[in-house]
């Protein structure tokens, strides 16, 4: 399977990094088999960017965690990871909260909103995809395929 990563940079070599902000499954490298969802990634900023392509083997001697849709499950599993809390998974898939789920999720975790709230607002939003890499066995399923610079719309 091929995975895209969209950024600033060439990633030839993927690496962990701590962030100043927890993401939705915690630190790792994410990627997302939606070419176009990486070449939003890459282009968020107004400027050019970068999509990473990778060659991604599974390996059945890793942790792995997937949710096929957002669930119950999911939303909790985000709430904990993005409240700073890690995990033992080395591989974690799923829908990704995009900027608006995003803001639902932190109003639901401020407690601006209940939980029948965002699932109600949630229930409108697009198709995403993310899987995200949080160990070096981890890392070591992907293999560098080559990059592309894309452009986005903003000016």
């Amino acid at each position: 399977m091929v995975l895209y990563h969209g950024g600033k940079d060439v990633v030839e070599f993927p690496e962990i990094r701590k962030a100043l902000y927890h993401k939705d499954f915690y630190f790792g490298f994410y990627c997302t088999k939606l070419p176009e969802q990486a070449k939003r990634w890459a282009t968020r900023y107004g400027t050019s960017g970068v999509l990473n392509c990778y060659e991604y083997t599974p390996d059945n001697k890793l942790k792995y965690l997937v949710f096929d849709e957002m669930t119950e499950e999911w939303l909790d599993f985000i709430v904990h990871c993005r409240s700073g809390k890690s995990h033992t998974y080395d591989i974690v898939e799923g829908p990704m909260a995009d900027d608006t789920i995003y803001n639902y999720i932190q109003n639901y975790i401020d407690g601006k909103i209940s939980r029948a709230a965002f699932w109600e607002l949630a229930k409108f939003s697009h198709p995403t995809h993310q899987i995200s890499f949080h160990t070096i066995s981890a890392l070591d399923t992907l293999k560098y395929v080559g990059s592309e610079e894309v452009y986005g719309n903003k000016k």
